[in-house]
Formats: structure tokens, sequence, C-alpha cells
């Protein structure tokens, strides 16, 4: 006979549909030319191929961290180096005209990508931290004592902290969009109590949260603050890489993403802007290629985008995130995002099976990008701490993220410490949700065992 504390540790049924080693991907429209095929495009990338010292398959769901390289942006790289490398604009011999032909050709692909009115809007830096820290830098110089700058409590810490320090170097005020219970922007309240108004100069906002997955109205949200003459930011790091990005019709004024999240290398981040806008702004820093005329009484400085790239920028890098822009051109961000949204779709299925676990942030399929975030506890009630679930999935070879994911704000106003998180992206099969929804359940069972001893780390309250 079943007892009743028997009973409340057995687990729902989830019955994986899909082998381990299978495609999940449903049928295409027919007059798709290159169509979206997942174990193809695995194939792609060496890294995935890869097992464990215990020789279970490596499963990697952590791709709003940092996404995996395919074989032909790792490439790229090495050939610029081995066959091509020289700084760029500073040297009339061969070498040096193929270093910077390949770099502006470069920023060209990427200005295609994201639908740039010109290739000189695209600004390359080193990741988008420092695109956001150079936003905020060169605006600050417009701003006086009690104006305000307007963010999300959603936002990531890059979002974040430069417009705080800009508001304590300047005077200004940082207010910020809530969030609702379901982890959508709570843009009625932001209405009711008056937050874009005319003392607003700045809005910046993300696209898709890193924790929530929530894709917001960017294009809604520009529109209010353009009628109340306010800048708009947009960090489009968690967006770019997923769908397909317009950045002309999102509204936006200023735009940042960074490369290592969209198949692309480390070290490489880009600033979109309205060029007109960016004509406006001052350097951010002062050093080579930047200047138009240096003398000793005073420097001019380079029109947009060279004015933002002080000192030998990423070329190599440059290179990489073009051909990370075409490999993903060449799938059809269409595709992607149809992926994106149905892999994810099946994980929120998967997931609301395991006992005890509650999804932070929207539970359902829409409006939302690859990126799951979750907290856990025992059928008695009993937390267990992100880093000891990430540690026992890792055990079976399967890559989560715990803790707070440069967002900890976001998780406060959740009520939690932190949180693991699952994020998904082209290369996400089925079974691989299969074997994370199979690694929670037996990580649910583990801390169940003996309800007499601690089960966890607690998170601190």
């Amino acid at each position: 006979m079943t007892t009743e504390a028997e009973a409340a540790t057995r687990l729902p049924e989830y019955a994986p549909t899909v082998p381990l080693d299978a495609a999940p991907v449903g049928d295409l429209p027919a007059d798709e030319s290159i169509p979206f095929d997942v174990e193809a495009i695995r194939a792609d990338f060496p890294i995935l191929e890869r097992t464990t010292p215990d020789g279970l398959p490596l499963v990697y769901l952590d791709s709003a961290n940092t996404s995996q390289k395919p074989r032909v942006v790792v490439e790229a790289v090495e050939d610029h180096y081995l066959n091509h490398n020289a700084n760029v604009a500073r040297a009339m011999h061969l070498l040096g005209g193929e270093a910077t032909e390949a770099f502006e050709g470069a920023r060209a692909t990427l200005a295609n990508f994201i639908g740039a009115a010109r290739s000189e809007e695209v600004v390359f830096t080193k990741n988008a931290s420092e695109a956001l820290n150079l936003c905020a830098h060169t605006l600050g110089a417009r701003l006086r004592p009690g104006d305000e700058i307007v963010v999300s409590v959603m936002e990531h810490h890059s979002n974040i902290v430069p417009w705080q320090m800009l508001a304590e170097r300047t005077g200004a005020v940082l207010r910020w969009y809530d969030v609702t219970e379901d982890g959508r922007l709570d843009l009625d309240g932001a209405v009711r109590d008056g937050l874009l108004n005319e003392r607003t100069k700045i809005v910046s906002v993300v696209h898709v949260s890193n924790v929530l997955g929530t894709v917001n109205p960017v294009a809604q949200i520009a529109a209010a603050a353009h009628a109340v003459g306010a800048v708009v930011v947009v960090d489009a790091s968690q967006s770019v890489p997923q769908m397909a990005v317009d950045v002309q019709a999102l509204g936006a004024d200023l735009l940042v993403f960074t490369g290592h999240k969209m198949v692309g290398p480390t070290g490489i981040g880009v600033l979109w802007g309205r060029y007109d806008l960016l004509a406006e702004l001052p350097p951010f820093l002062g050093g080579g290629e930047m200047i138009e005329v240096v003398k000793m009484s005073g420097s001019t400085y380079a029109p947009p985008p060279h004015r933002f790239e002080a000192g030998t920028p990423p070329i190599a890098q440059a290179v990489g995130l073009a051909t990370a822009a075409s490999y993903l051109s060449d799938l059809g961000m269409d595709q992607i995002a149809a992926h994106e949204q149905e892999i994810t779709a099946y994980a929120l299925q998967g997931l609301a099976t395991v006992p005890g676990l509650r999804v932070v942030g929207p539970a359902e399929p829409v409006d939302r990008g690859g990126a799951i975030s979750f907290t856990l506890r025992t059928p008695d009630g009993g937390e267990v701490h992100p880093h000891d679930v990430s540690q026992l999935l890792d055990a079976r070879g399967i890559a989560v993220r715990g803790g707070h994911h440069c967002a900890r704000p976001l998780h406060e106003r959740f009520g939690v410490q932190s949180s693991t998180r699952a994020s998904f992206y082209l290369y996400t099969t089925r079974a691989e949700i299969d074997a994370l929804v199979e690694g929670l359940n037996s990580t649910v069972r583990f801390f169940s065992r003996d309800t007499s001893a601690p089960r966890s780390r607690r998170a601190a309250r």
C-alpha cells in the first residue's frame, strides 16, 4: 500500500518523444530553399560531438551565456591570422590593404544583417557591455541635474550600472519599469505612474530578457519615449542571435549586441546608431584612428564610426563575426526563430512535469525567447540550491547555469536569491530537452531520499 509520504515523492510521468540522437524538427514550408536540419547544423559544431570523462554525450544548454562556434567561423579567424594579418588603415602594403578591406567588409556585412541604413552606423566594440558604457558616457554630456533616465528591473547589470554611474556624475535620476508577476514589463503601471515624462532624456531597455526570456515591445516603448523627446537605447544581446532584427523598424536610436552569443568570436561587440545621432556624440576613448587632426593646442575627431574606435580594433574578431552573421543568414533568421520557439515550447511542456519546479517568467511560449530560468523544491518544500542543481546535471553531461545571471534586481523582484537557467539555440534538440527533464526529476528524487537530512545549501534570504 502506498503511503501519503511515498505519494508525495512520486514523480509525474514524462515520456521522451525521441531518442537522444534523433532530430526533432517538424515539417518546414515547401518553399524553403535550405531546410532547417538540426542534425546537419550540429555537424558544423565540433564541440557538440564531445563526451564527458564518463562517456556521456555533451548536452549544452547555456547558449544565453555564450553560444558555440561553427567550424566556418573558427576557420575564418584562423585564415585571417595565418594569411592576411596586419593592422588596419595604417599600412600602405598588401597585407594592410587586405586587413582593412576585410575589416570594413565585416562592417558592411553586419550593417546589412541588422537592417542599418549605412555601414557607417556600425561601431565595433569589445562587447555589449562596452557598447552600453559608450552610450552612457556619450549621451551623458547632454544631461543636467533632475533629468531622468529610464531602464527596467529586468535589465542585465550591464544596462543598469552604467546608467547608475551616469546619474551619480550628472545629478540625473534613475527610474525603471517594473515587471508583472508573469514576467512582462508593466507598461500600464508605467503610464499610471507617469514614468515617461518631459524630464525623461534616455530610455534604455532590453529587447529579450536573458533571465525571463521575455520579448519586450520595443517599438511601442520607443514610440512613447520619442513622444517625450527621449533617446532610446536597446540591449539586443539576446535577440539578434535568435530572430530577425531590423534596427530601423524597432525605432531605436542606439542598439547594442555581442558576437559571442551569435555563434561569433568573443572579444567583439557592436553598437549601431542613427548616423545623425552618432555624428552629434562626443568620442568615448581617445587615441589612434578616432582623430582627424591632432595638435598640441587641441584635436578634432574623425566622423562615425571611427570616432568611437580608438586604437587597434578587433580585426580578426570582426572577420569572424561577419562570417557568423553570414552563417545565420544562410540558415535563415526566420527559421532559427521558429526553431527557438518550437524547442522552448517543448521545454516548457517538459519542465511542467517536474514536481516543485517554478518557472521564473512567462510559462507560455508567447513573445518569449529561448532562456528559461526556474527554481526547484522537493515535495516537502525543501529548497534545492541552483548550484546543486547545476552540479548534479553536470554529472550527467548537461550544462546549465546557476546564479543570478547578472540580473540580481530582477531576482529580488521575484523574491529569489538565484535560479537555474537552461537556454537553447539553433543546435538544441528535443532529445536534449528530454535529458534535462530526466535530470531534473532525478535531482528531485536525490534530494527527497532522506527527509530528515539537509537537502541543499539554502539560498540566502
